[in-house]
C-alpha cells in the first residue's frame, strides 16, 4: 500500500474500488459498466460498500444503503495539498470529496498564489490586495478551502444546507475559520443572476454543476437546460476583472468541445478567449486510467 491518503485501487463491472486514508470503499461508478475489473481479487478487500436501492427515483436522487465489515466513525480526518477535510458516508453513496479535484486544488492554489504575487507592493496608491473567488456548486469546500489557503477571500456558495455546513467544519479542520469566506445557502443560477444586479465582480469562479439537482428552494436544476444562462451571468461577473476559470463537467455528451464551444458563446461573449479543456481521469494503482469527466481551465 502506497502513503498517499488517496489510491484507486481498481474499477470495472459499474464499480470502483477506493482506498481512503486506510479504509477500502467499494462504490458503484456506471460510467464502467462495460469494463471488466483488472485484480478480481482485490475486491474482498473492501472493508465498505454501498449498494443502490433497487427502486428508481428522479435523475440524481438515487439512495443506497452503506455496509461495513467493522463499525465505521461518524466522521474521519482527511488530509490532502495542507487542507484536513472530515469524510463520512452520505445516503447517496458520497464521502464528502470527489478525487478528481484533488489536481484541481493544485491549480486553484497556484492561480491566487500568482495573481497575488502580482499586486503592486503596498506603497503603491493602485494596490489592491484583494483576489476575489465565487466557487458555485461548492459541496463540502474542497476548492474554497484551496482558495482561501492561498489568500483569496472566496464566496462559497452551494444550494445544500448540510453541504455548507460540513464546509465550515472542513475550513475549521484545516485553520480556515477566520479567513475571509462568504458562506451562501443559494440556488447557484439564481445567486449569479443577483450578483450581476449587485455589480459585484470577481477575479476567479469556479464551477462544479451536477447533471441534475435541487435549488435551496425546491428549484430544479438540469445542467442541459440551465447551464448557458449560467455562464452568461458568470460572464458578466468577470468582465473586465476576470483572471481565471475552472469549470469541471461530469455529464455524457458535454465534452471537451462541447463545453469550449458554450464557454465562448456565453462566458466570453462570442470573444477569441483561448481555454484549455480536456478530459479528466484518475489512473489506478494497475496503472488504468478511470474517466471521471472534463475539465475547462482559462488563465488570462
Amino acid at each position: 500500500m502506497n502513503n498517499e491518503p488517496y489510491e484507486l485501487l481498481d474499477f470495472g463491472e459499474g464499480r470502483r474500488l477506493e482506498r481512503f486514508s486506510k479504509t477500502i470503499f467499494d462504490r458503484p461508478a456506471p460510467n464502467v459498466d462495460d469494463t471488466a475489473k483488472s485484480s478480481p481479487e482485490k475486491w474482498a478487500e473492501a472493508d465498505v460498500r454501498y449498494e443502490r436501492d433497487a427502486d428508481t427515483r428522479g435523475p440524481g436522487e438515487a439512495g443506497g444503503q452503506w455496509t461495513s465489515r467493522t463499525t465505521l466513525p461518524d466522521s474521519w480526518p482527511f488530509e490532502m495539498n495542507g487542507l484536513h477535510l472530515r469524510l463520512r458516508p452520505t445516503p447517496f453513496g458520497q464521502l464528502g470529496i470527489f478525487p478528481e479535484q484533488i489536481e484541481n486544488w493544485t491549480w486553484i492554489q497556484s492561480q491566487v498564489r500568482s495573481l497575488l504575487d502580482e499586486v503592486p507592493t503596498p506603497g503603491d496608491a493602485a494596490a489592491s490586495p484583494r483576489i476575489r473567488v465565487l466557487n458555485l456548486f461548492a459541496h463540502t469546500g474542497g476548492s474554497t478551502l484551496a482558495a482561501a489557503d492561498a489568500g483569496a477571500e472566496v464566496v462559497h456558495v452551494d444550494a445544500a444546507r448540510n453541504s455548507v455546513a460540513w464546509a465550515k467544519r472542513n475550513a475549521e479542520c484545516s485553520g480556515l475559520e477566520k479567513a475571509p469566506i462568504r458562506w451562501i445557502v443559494e440556488d447557484a443560477t439564481l445567486f449569479a443572476k443577483r450578483e450581476v444586479k449587485r455589480g459585484n465582480r470577481y477575479e476567479g469562479i469556479i464551477l462544479d454543476p451536477p447533471s441534475y439537482g435541487h435549488g435551496a428552494a425546491g428549484q430544479t436544476w438540469a445542467i442541459q437546460k440551465h447551464l448557458v444562462a449560467l455562464l452568461r451571468n458568470c460572464g458578466e461577473l468577470i468582465k473586465e476583472t476576470g483572471r481565471f476559470v475552472l469549470l469541471t463537467c461530469h455529464t455524457p455528451g458535454l465534452g471537451p468541445s462541447e463545453l469550449q464551444e458554450m464557454v465562448a458563446d456565453t462566458l466570453f461573449c462570442g470573444n477569441h478567449v483561448e481555454t484549455i479543456a480536456q478530459p479528466t481521469s484518475i489512473t489506478s494503482s494497475s496503472g488504468r486510467d478511470f474517466p471521471t469527466g472534463t475539465v475547462l481551465r482559462w488563465r488570462s
